[in-house]
């Protein structure tokens, strides 16, 4: 069992404890960033004067070795290390002897490993929200393909009003948009770098953190060593944040598996994101959207658990915070699997653009514009109701659309009905009329994706510096 603890200890810990205790079956994940924080960590020592120049080059060369021959499988990450800090030291101690004892100088797990998840966590945010852009670029291509295919909105499952693909759409974009800036919050305000803080109490060799952050990327320092070592608000913020991007995921792939049932047929799903049925020949099913609204629930419990365990923990630093990891590598690879596959799915979904239009003419969705109609004639509004529920009873009695009445028949619930009642109730009219910002009409969605487009030409990562080998 290899340990960086011992001296204190008389005999072996019990293997059981030791398995129960160590951490490198999943922290093995961040080895790349515990590499990274490692040389940042000597480089810093060295201009401090408190390792040699030469000391630092060969143990930053080392690490890269060791970096290397893990990418390359070379060198493997075994459960002989009771965790990935332990890993690296050990093997930086074998090939470089008592220079690769100095690595630790100055520095304790809980600010390394502080560091770790803090380095990995900023990185799934950037990825995350790239994933996202790609999403909404997806999602934009759609509107400004159908700012004229109409559809019916719905309030309750039932068909409302009137409006457009374009505009159905642009309601998951500004979802997705709320998304990205969440992330983009979370970034700036964990981006400070917890290295230097030792165990609790900060060192008494005279680091240098603000060089330390600057070789990380990192905006400065934490300004205290107690929170440094036991903060994980950023985690529970970013693991927040994923729950309300699946949340979104999860409607929007409730709309696509009721589209695309065989009552609905508002879209048909590429076959690459689809399965078949292995008894019923017939079926074509929407798995994708599916998985994506089933594992919504895995982001959840993350975030539910960590809430959990950090709920009873003094300062600082205690073991049970080794639960931030699990749970939350789950929940980062789910989201970002999601974000993919769902978007791969949109963009080659097929929209039915003839079932959506006959969708709406039947769901007597423009049955508030007859209304809106009378009131302009004069008719006040609580007894222009009153007619048009009379006439939408009529017609589902004749199983006709409210377009489809003779004038005649128009005329025989309220004389106050004209010819030009037909191009007041088009689907056309009921749609591009609706002219408010945030509105389905034509004029207002071209605004608005307008504004989409500037907003996706730039991109807030284009202005933050991390190192390139951390990406």
């Amino acid at each position: 069992m290899a340990q960086l603890w011992g001296g204190r200890f008389t005999k072996e810990t019990d293997q059981l404890v030791y398995n129960f205790n160590a951490s490198i079956s999943f922290d093995q994940k961040f080895y790349k960033q515990d590499i990274l924080g490692s040389k940042a960590h000597v480089t810093m020592l060295a201009k401090q004067g408190i390792l040699t120049e030469q000391e630092m080059k060969d143990i930053v060369a080392c690490l890269d070795e060791i970096q290397a021959e893990v990418e390359s499988g070379k060198l493997e990450i075994t459960d002989k290390y009771e965790d990935i800090h332990s890993f690296v030291e050990a093997n930086l101690i074998d090939r470089l002897g008592d220079t690769g004892k100095k690595l630790h100088t100055g520095r304790s797990r809980n600010d390394q490993v502080a560091l770790d998840m803090r380095l990995y966590t900023r990185l799934e945010v950037l990825h995350t929200d790239a994933l996202l852009k790609e999403l909404l670029e997806a999602l934009l291509q759609i509107m400004e393909e159908n700012t004229e295919t109409i559809m019916p909105g719905f309030t309750h499952l039932q068909k409302a009003q009137p409006i457009t693909l374009a505009h159905h759409m642009g309601a998951y974009f500004e979802m997705f948009k709320r998304d990205r800036q969440r992330l983009e919050d979370i970034f700036h305000r964990m981006n400070y770098c917890p290295l230097g803080s030792g165990a609790l109490a900060g060192t008494t060799y005279p680091l240098d953190r603000d060089y330390t952050a600057e070789l990380l990327g990192f905006y400065g320092p934490t300004l205290n060593s107690m929170d440094g070592v036991s903060d994980r608000d950023y985690l529970i913020e970013f693991l927040s944040a994923a729950a309300t991007i699946m949340m979104h995921l999860s409607r929007f792939s409730e709309e696509v598996i009721i589209w695309n049932s065989n009552e609905y047929q508002f879209v048909e799903i590429d076959d690459a994101y689809s399965t078949g049925s292995s008894i019923m020949p017939q079926k074509k099913n929407p798995d994708i959207a599916e998985l994506v609204r089933g594992k919504t629930g895995r982001v959840y419990g993350a975030l539910m658990s960590l809430l959990t365990t950090m709920k009873g923990i003094p300062l600082a630093y205690n073991k049970d915070m080794q639960e931030d990891k699990e749970f939350s590598f789950d929940a980062m690879d789910t989201v970002k699997g999601c974000l993919a596959l769902f978007t791969g799915m949109l963009r080659t979904m097929k929209f039915n653009k003839d079932v959506m239009r006959k969708s709406a003419n039947n769901g007597f969705t423009n049955a508030t514009d007859a209304a809106d109609y009378l009131v302009n004639h004069g008719v006040p509004f609580r007894d222009a109701h009153g007619i048009v529920g009379q006439i939408v009873l009529y017609c589902i009695e004749k199983n006709i659309a409210i377009d489809d009445m003779s004038l005649e028949e128009l005329k025989a619930i309220s004389p106050v009905f004209e010819e030009d009642i037909y191009d007041a109730i088009s689907m056309e009219t009921c749609v591009n009329k609706r002219l408010t910002v945030g509105a389905p009409g034509k004029e207002a969605m071209e605004k608005v994706i307008a504004l989409h487009k500037e907003y996706l030409s730039s991109d807030w990562q284009d202005e933050i510096a991390i190192p390139q080998e951390e990406k």
